[in-house]
């Protein structure tokens, strides 16, 4: 990590990144923002189409999509499609992401590839004076993210985290009422993500399209920052499933319920986390690294603890948080539902709680929203009309998380965080 850039100052740059909004550089003859997007496959097409639907109403005419990449021709061609569909131009298309960042007239760019090509591909776009949108985890390791954040806060560039629960309107009122006491002094939280599939479509193999060849699968610029490895349509198309790749539940799941947690408790980096968990569900015939069954425990300062798991054998419990407070409980669950629950104290609750009443709020579809909000906020940021709610400090906030339970799951031990030094070690 960069030696002049110390957890305590990137613990304290959140706010100061936020508030730095950055001019653009260039826009379109229309004064659109201008986007190139950098990975079009299933996430990507997601946000894509996020974008696209908040860029309606208010927010019309706000953004276009001028340049496309991707190591997978499909993708791409699909990519360009939807722009001509859902944004009415035609954008240029690119195999080499370098290429798309050479062009100056485009403003910002969309990172949504896989998760050790982030760092690569962010500091290019970093050095060639954009604005970008970047998936979480914010990078493959610790140190990459530190490395990021620095850079990010060198150059002034507006960058956001898409840690998108930041932006759902259920945690943002979760937040507001922990701020208001409504369930006392909070020191724990139970987080908890369960999903089940049928034997025939294990978690994470995704399907390999079936024109994939070597002719239009694009390997070695996947490769990119990871280990050299021989062609493998599985490890291209299904890479959260490796180490070289992903760093499994840990970094695409927990993360953004660590961040959640950080957002509405007022946390930042734990100070210690120990995990466990295996292969349990899909033990037949699969050659993946990375678990489907993991917990963690973490420990912070000032006497808080979150309580973490997730399996995939097993989905009746769905997705969600539980904040544990002295006087109530606020759960949001599958990121549509907010429910509260004062605390009873054996029938005698003191007056103050006794006069809490239950509450229960259903926005089905909000993830959606709260996609287009987190978008909507980078794109208004970008235009200096406001601050980025996940810069790049607040998303190595979570993704350090995400690390620590990986580290210690793989290493078997119990990984504690050295707040001075900025690094971890294992006990």
């Amino acid at each position: 990590m960069s030696p002049d850039f110390s957890r305590r100052d990137f613990v304290k740059s959140a706010a100061a990144l936020a508030a730095a909004p950055a001019i653009l550089n260039a826009q379109g003859s229309n004064n659109k923002v201008a986007i190139g997007w950098i990975g079009t496959g299933s996430r990507g097409d997601y946000l894509m189409q996020r974008m696209y639907a908040a860029n309606n109403g208010a927010n019309k005419d706000v953004a276009q999509v001028v340049a496309v990449c991707d190591a997978y021709t499909g993708n791409l061609a699909r990519a360009k499609d939807r722009v001509l569909t859902l944004g009415g131009n035609a954008p240029k298309t690119y195999a080499d992401y370098k290429e798309l960042l050479a062009d100056k007239s485009i403003d910002v760019v969309f990172i949504a590839t896989p998760e050790h090509l982030h760092y690569p591909m962010f500091m290019a776009a970093i050095a060639a004076g954009k604005n970008i949108y970047v998936e979480k985890p914010l990078a493959h390791t610790i140190e990459q993210g530190f490395e990021m954040v620095a850079a990010a806060q060198k150059a002034g560039k507006v960058v956001q985290v898409g840690t998108q629960n930041r932006s759902n309107s259920l945690y943002i009122r979760a937040k507001e009422m922990v701020a208001q006491g409504m369930i006392g002094d909070v020191h724990y939280v139970r987080a908890f993500w369960y999903r089940n599939s049928l034997e025939d479509n294990p978690a994470w193999r995704y399907k390999i399209p079936a024109d994939a060849t070597p002719a239009n699968t694009d390997w070695q610029r996947f490769l990119e920052g990871a280990p050299e490895h021989d062609f493998d349509l599985q490890r291209f198309y299904q890479w959260r499933l490796y180490w070289d790749y992903s760093g499994g539940i840990s970094t695409d799941l927990l993360v953004h319920q660590t961040d959640i947690t950080n957002f509405v408790c007022g946390k930042t980096v734990p100070m210690s986390c120990m995990a466990s968990g295996g292969i349990y569900r899909w033990v037949n015939h699969d050659d993946r690294d990375v678990a489907d069954t993991l917990s963690a425990i973490y420990d912070y300062q000032d006497r808080f603890h979150i309580n973490y798991s997730c399996y995939f054998g097993n989905d009746h419990f769905g997705y969600g948080e539980q904040f544990m407070g002295n006087e109530g409980t606020i759960e949001v669950l599958n990121r549509q539902s907010l429910n509260f629950y004062p605390e009873k104290f054996g029938g005698k609750p003191p007056a103050q709680v006794a006069a809490r009443k239950e509450l229960s709020l259903n926005l089905p579809g909000n993830d959606n929203k709260a996609v287009e909000a987190h978008i909507t906020n980078f794109l208004d940021a970008v235009r200096g009309k406001g601050h980025v709610i996940a810069p790049p400090s607040v998303g190595q906030q979570a993704a350090i998380s995400g690390h620590m339970a990986t580290l210690s799951f793989k290493a078997g031990k119990k990984i504690v965080w050295d707040e001075v030094a900025s690094e971890y070690r294992f006990v």
